[in-house]
């Protein structure tokens, strides 16, 4: 038997789905925003939780009490403080634009404002953050070439695409 990975994403069209449960201490703060704001369609629901259609993914919007939208640190990237935890969605640039400029329009506040990361580099990609209003991080981003997602620059230890972290010591 073929031994499975998570990276394996030739198995099936369309790609698989991932699902993800985020804290908020108000749900109908998250349902404005998710829905109305993000115009994610709402999916099954109950009192303490609601399912978003996200691009075709599944978030849930969970409430309660306590440990909502912490941000646990900030990491640089590309001269940028990134919030720590966040989750988003890859778009093609035209959806990306159309995105940004939604949010724009809806008053929301950038964490960090839409630009391009990499320039000239191999990863090159337009990015921003925000947060929900339990204050769960996101980013949207858009590659040019969706062949750049995972490509990595070269480095002295290898070609373009396949560079190396250096070892301890």
């Amino acid at each position: 038997m073929q031994r499975v990975t998570a990276s394996d994403h030739r198995l099936s069209e369309p790609r698989p789905r991932f699902h993800l449960a985020v804290p908020v201490d108000d749900l109908t703060a998250a349902c404005d925003f998710y829905g109305g704001v993000l115009g994610c369609p709402r999916g099954r629901e109950a009192g303490t939780w609601v399912d978003w259609d996200l691009y075709g993914h599944q978030v849930v919007t969970h409430l309660v009490s306590s440990s909502v939208g912490h941000v646990v640190g900030r990491n640089p990237v590309d001269g940028d403080e990134v919030p720590v935890p966040h989750f988003g969605v890859l778009l093609d640039v035209a959806h990306f634009h159309e995105l940004a400029g939604r949010l724009e329009d809806q008053g929301v506040r950038f964490a960090i404002e839409p630009h391009v990361r990499f320039a000239g580099q191999p990863g090159e990609q337009w990015t921003m953050f925000f947060h929900d209003p339990a204050g769960n991080a996101l980013e949207f981003k858009a590659f040019a070439d969706d062949a750049e997602v995972f490509r990595r620059p070269a480095t002295a230890g290898g070609p373009p695409g396949r560079g190396t972290l250096p070892r301890p010591g």
